[in-house]
This record gives C-alpha cells, structure tokens and sequence, in this order.
C-alpha cells in the first residue's frame, strides 16, 4: 500500500472505531431525535469535522516539523499507546445548549454543536497524533479521519437507536483500544518503517 493509502485507511479506520460511543456519536442521535431532519445534520456532522480535523492535521504536521525523528516518534507512540487507555473510558454528552440557539437551521446547529463538540475529543487528538506520524500525507489523514466520523455518524442519525440496542460499545471501544495501543507499540518500536 502506499504511504498516501495508508494514512487514509489507517485514519479512517481508528477514527471510525474511535467514534463509536463518543460524544459527538451521542450528539448525532440527539441531533436526529430532535430535528427529524438527516441530511442537514449530516452536512453539519461533515463540514464541522472537515474543519476541526483540517485545524489538528495543521497542529498534528507543525509539531511533527518542529521535533526530531526520535523525539515525534515517542511522543506519538506514548500518545498512541494514551489513546488506548482513554478509548476504555466511556463518553457522555456534558453540553447541549449549542441546541437550544434560537433562529439557527438544523445545519449551523448542527456545524456548531458537532465543531465545539470535538475540541479536545479522542477523535481530534488521534488526528493531531496521526497528522504528526503521517505528515507528509496530511490531506489522507484529514479525509480519512472525516470518513472515519461519518462511517461512526451518519448510521447513527438515520438509525440510531436500532443500532445502539445491537452493538456492543464495550467491544468496540475495546477494539479501538487494542488498535491504538498496537500502533503505539509499533511506532515506539519502529516497527513498519513508521519514522
């Protein structure tokens, strides 16, 4: 595969584990249930993590720039390896009020709840630590960490609630973990070329 494919396949997969159970997930079905309207919620979901996700990649690729090869490798595989540990840790939804906004559409809802949503969400540190290990592909690791969201997403606002009663979110977050934890584990290693 090359280098270009597999940032793209790599950050769309950790990224649509990673989702699962988060709280922009739990966000989305909130958005459905109390919009009934999809497809403005989800081009909200895909314009507001275009943009979150474009601003980590950015971060992710000038911390990258800024450390040498020993020292990004570390810090991207002990942050690897916290993602693992934080991907056990389930999520719940602290903050709704960007719902109650009066005169705004189901979209800019939508882009403002899921942009403020995701500061500082598993889903945006992963993309700052995959920017940083694939920086040279920033543009794969931002399209596939937003394909990963909206595989993760877009079920869950046209069928939230039958999907939540059929899967497991402890098996899939502990999925995620393990990827995550293996990824720091190769990356602290130098297994795979990684650095």
């Amino acid at each position: 595969m090359t280098a270009g494919l597999d940032a793209f396949a790599v950050s769309t997969g950790i990224v649509a584990l990673g989702e699962m159970g988060d709280k922009t997930q739990l966000l989305a079905l909130l958005l459905a249930a109390r919009f009934r309207k999809p497809l403005p919620i989800v081009f909200g979901i895909l314009v507001a993590t275009l943009l979150n996700h474009g601003l980590a990649g950015v971060l992710g690729a000038w911390l990258a720039a800024q450390m040498g090869p020993d020292v990004l490798r570390w810090v991207v595989g002990l942050s690897f390896l916290a993602m693992a540990l934080w991907m056990l840790v389930p999520d719940k939804l602290d903050d709704t009020s960007a719902l109650s906004r009066p005169g705004w559409g189901v979209f800019a809802t939508t882009t403002l709840a899921f942009f403020i949503a995701e500061m500082g969400d598993k889903t945006q540190i992963a993309t700052v630590a995959l920017a940083a290990r694939y920086s040279a592909d920033l543009l794969a690791v931002v399209l596939g960490t937003t394909l990963g969201m909206m595989l993760a997403n877009v079920p869950v606002v046209y069928a939230g609630d039958w999907l939540t009663r059929r899967l497991s979110m402890a098996w899939v977050h502990g999925v995620a973990a393990a990827i995550f934890a293996l990824l720091g584990v190769l990356t602290l290693f130098n297994v795979g070329s990684f650095f």
